[in-house]
């Protein structure tokens, strides 16, 4: 079967691409979205399952860091479309939000449902078609889109084409990463899709991966050293898990613990489990005469340091070090983990690499492919989680949308 939309067709129902409807409908575009899901916005439902973090109210300037070595590629656009004018958005469709104490946004009702159902009760009074189970294949001789549905192969003929088909993690929610060969047919340059915001693998004892996966290790430094001897440092919480490490904490350092992992085989990563004692204090206090208590209850009574902290530090020390005052301060302080690989692909938050922004314009749109837009997490950044993704998800999106609402003015001239 051959369609020929009228105007533009968007491939990919997260917020980006239903962020590059809305600008293409508000510029009188017709729109046809499709998408291979049974429904849309899948992985971004799942995300808000335990709390949907919209954006982060930090300062600007900090809030560009947080994009690493494309913080200046995605400046304008997130100076564009940061934190403000997305919570004005939401605010728009009927959505309360709130700053959380970590200064993290959250929708009022703390579930995406509300807000996404709302956005699309909106677009589709605009005129937005939907195309649910349509899996895009490709273009063919005649650069028309190709889809396969469950009636057969589509073939359909558009203006302008927005590809927003996400990263390579959570396949089962539809960002396969399968776009990946298709745009290599056509001499698009890809940079290889690898974990973001992934746990990594730690070879834990037996009784501590049986007796305490699953417990929070709270209010610590992490601190790593890549492979080009940049030191990297966040405080916050992280999991324990049956098979290394996982969390808030470990997401936010797990680009360059990645990256060091690719170029060296491991990554270190230390531990200050009190920073809020100096050495010296954690010294002088390991080291005071403990009498006949034990070190647990010394530990304990003199520096707070008891569970899981505890532990660790048992994992990481022989019995025999662990009474060595000068090796057991320095270890509270600066207690190493050995980070052999990360977690497979599929099971990242995100994932990094894509599309660079090299083969794109200004208006995000292929230098090779006239009139066919990139936008989300399939272009080549990453971010922490904290609200990062979504906004700049969000913000490429506008970008791509108002690009192809360029081009395809400038068809019917």
């Amino acid at each position: 079967m051959v369609v020929t939309a009228p105007a533009a067709v968007i491939i990919g129902g997260g917020p980006a691409g239903l962020m590059a409807a809305e600008m293409l409908l508000a510029g009188g575009v017709q729109v046809d979205l499709y998408d291979a899901m049974p429904s849309v916005g899948r992985k971004f439902l799942l995300a808000g399952k335990g709390g949907l973090n919209i954006t982060h109210v930090e300062p600007q300037e900090q809030f560009l860091s947080r994009y690493g070595t494309r913080s200046k590629t995605l400046a304008p656009m997130l100076n564009a479309f940061g934190a403000t004018p997305l919570r004005d958005w939401v605010h728009g469709l009927g959505i309360e939000t709130f700053v959380g104490t970590s200064q993290r946004v959250f929708p009022k009702e703390m579930k995406a449902a509300p807000l996404l159902r709302a956005w699309l009760h909106r677009l589709r009074a605009a005129g937005l078609r939907i195309h649910a189970r349509h899996r895009w294949t490709g273009w063919n001789a005649d650069g028309a889109l190709l889809f396969s549905t469950l009636q057969g192969e589509t073939t359909v003929i558009a203006t302008c084409t927005v590809l927003a088909l996400g990263g390579g993690s959570w396949a089962r929610l539809g960002s396969d990463g399968a776009w990946v060969p298709l745009l290599e047919a056509r001499g698009i340059p890809i940079a290889p899709l690898r974990p973001a915001n992934c746990g990594f693998e730690v070879s834990w004892s037996t009784h501590l991966r049986e007796r305490y996966a699953g417990q929070p290790v709270k209010a610590v430094v992490a601190s790593v050293t890549d492979a080009t001897g940049t030191s990297h440092h966040r405080n916050g919480e992280f999991v324990i898990s049956d098979y290394g490490v996982e969390g808030s904490l470990i997401y936010a350092l797990s680009a360059p613990m990645r990256d060091t992992i690719a170029a060296q085989g491991q990554a270190t990563l230390y531990l200050d489990l009190l920073p809020d004692h100096d050495a010296a204090r954690v010294t002088a206090e390991v080291s005071h005469p403990r009498g006949s208590r034990s070190l647990t209850t010394h530990l304990q009574s003199r520096l707070g340091l008891k569970g899981i902290k505890a532990v660790l530090l048992r994992e990481a020390l022989s019995a025999e070090a662990m009474h060595n005052p000068q090796q057991l301060a320095v270890t509270i302080k600066t207690l190493p983990l050995t980070l052999t690989a990360t977690r497979p692909l599929d099971e990242a938050i995100s994932s990094a690499g894509g599309v660079p922004f090299e083969a794109l314009d200004e208006h995000l749109m292929l230098k090779a492919m006239p009139g066919v837009f990139c936008a989300g997490e399939m272009l080549d950044w990453e971010a922490p989680t904290g609200g990062y993704l979504l906004t700049a998800c969000f913000a490429s999106g506008r970008v791509a949308g108002q690009g192809a609402l360029r081009w395809s003015a400038l068809q019917q001239q």
